[in-house]
């Protein structure tokens, strides 16, 4: 690891920000604890990706404001009634005015509720609990797996998902970013698996180092970038 992105480096810059240390962690994000991700039904992870895929490219405040009337229009986004969901079907859901009518964002919720009930049939469990269990330390493994199996989840869309959901990830913000490529870590945005990995084991070393999620860990990263206020 670069000399620079040692954790009490970091924890020095980041504290500085703030007056205290109950300050700082009120201000940093929290996971969810993977036992109420398990519980979380597969209806709640359809919802939370069609919701991010929806966000992308969009004020996600925008998305936010309309997403009641989605949850009332596709009755809550149980996959078993998505995954049966065809063009017709979805061809009278883009003259509802009250939803954001994108066709091709709309045409992911079937695909991804088959995803998730493949999973579901796969593990012999829920979806939840499958996101639960994956490794912290491969969350970028987890990131290719929603890219590749997940329809309209690959680029940042993947972290934005799990980030939803509660599930614990860094997000390569261009603060994070920019912090990474200062220490040497990476030359760029990472867009190779060998760049992902090398900001996985930072990441890794870093949380071996202190304890914390890798959602503080990212959030400290962009802090040490610029401040909070």
């Amino acid at each position: 690891m670069a000399s620079n992105l040692t954790y009490p480096w970091l924890y020095d810059v980041v504290r500085a920000r703030f007056e205290s240390d109950g300050a700082m962690d009120a201000f940093l994000p929290q996971a969810t604890p993977p036992e109420v991700l398990a519980r979380k039904g597969d209806d709640r992870y359809l919802s939370a990706m069609t919701q991010r895929i929806f966000q992308a490219g969009m004020q996600h405040s925008v998305v936010d404001a309309k997403w009641p009337a989605f949850e009332a229009a596709f009755s809550g986004f149980a996959p078993e009634p998505m995954a049966m969901l065809d063009d017709a079907a979805l061809q009278r859901h883009m003259q509802n005015p009250a939803l954001i009518r994108h066709w091709a964002k709309l045409q992911t919720i079937p695909r991804n509720a088959r995803f998730i009930l493949d999973v579901r049939q796969a593990q012999g469990r829920g979806f939840g609990a499958f996101i639960a269990d994956w490794p912290v330390t491969d969350i970028v493994g987890l990131w290719r797996l929603l890219a590749t199996r997940g329809a309209r989840l690959g680029g940042r869309s993947a972290a934005g998902f799990l980030r939803l959901v509660g599930k614990d990830t860094f997000l390569l913000t261009s603060d994070v970013v920019a912090r990474l490529v200062a220490a040497g870590v990476i030359a760029r945005a990472p867009a190779s698996q060998r760049d992902l990995q090398a900001v996985q084991g930072v990441f890794n070393a870093l949380q071996q180092a202190c304890g914390r999620p890798l959602c503080q860990l990212s959030a400290m990263l962009a802090l040490s970038i610029h401040p909070a206020f």
